[in-house]
């Protein structure tokens, strides 16, 4: 059964983060907001759960699941050293709307698909995604939306493409940004912008001392 939960309201919030959570322990998807777009979101570490949230958008293992986390101290144990640049960008702009691609932490047991070991991080700029993450941990999210369509800006949009496939939906308005996250990518000898959004190449550049045009990918 699908629940959907109206985080405006403060009893219908807590409800829902406790829906959410007790959704995530278990295996299950829940639907959340970001800054950016809506997130279809599981537990990073249930395989299972990974592999689920895939299939309810139609995507295969060639595009890996980028994971939320709820504070700048999470991802310490999450990649293998910090690149240059990293700490200086989270600074500027985390929690936001720019993703940052690192190598990640040898020792991790997860499993978020063919990302030949790295993984993509963001720490989300919304009250409702920071409460259940900080409650559950590092989640795999990925945009909440059918391969191919449109991100869901609402949670309206995300049920109408995901259905019943998801157990709980978080409502908490429109997205702020209504566009997708900024990716940087900072596994190779140089930052690369993999993916232009809200952040932009400009205030990137003035972050890490270099010129806009040697970003791009």
């Amino acid at each position: 059964m699908t629940d959907v939960f109206d985080c405006s309201d403060a009893d219908q919030r807590s409800l829902g983060i406790a829906s959410a959570v007790s959704a995530l322990k278990s295996g299950r998807l829940v639907v959340m907001p970001t800054d950016t777009v809506y997130g279809i979101g599981a537990d990073a570490f249930d395989s299972a759960a990974v592999t689920a949230l895939l299939a309810a958008k139609g995507r295969g293992r060639d595009m890996p699941v980028g994971v939320l986390v709820g504070s700048w101290h999470t991802i310490e144990g999450l990649v293998y050293t910090m690149p240059d640049g990293a700490h200086d960008l989270i600074r500027a702009f985390w929690p936001g709307a720019l993703s940052l691609v690192v190598t990640q932490a040898p020792s991790l047991r997860w499993d978020l698909g063919d990302a030949r070991g790295t993984v993509m991080l963001r720490m989300p700029l919304h009250p409702v995604a920071i409460e259940l993450l900080r409650e559950v941990g590092p989640m795999a999210v990925s945009s909440a939306n059918i391969s191919g369509r449109p991100p869901a800006v609402d949670a309206a949009e995300a049920r109408e493409q995901l259905g019943d496939v998801v157990d709980v939906y978080l409502d908490a308005g429109p997205s702020q940004q209504g566009a997708a996250s900024t990716i940087v990518d900072l596994t190779g000898a140089a930052p690369r912008i993999l993916r232009a959004g809200p952040v932009s190449a400009e205030r990137i550049a003035e972050v890490l001392g270099v010129e806009p045009g040697s970003l791009i990918a």
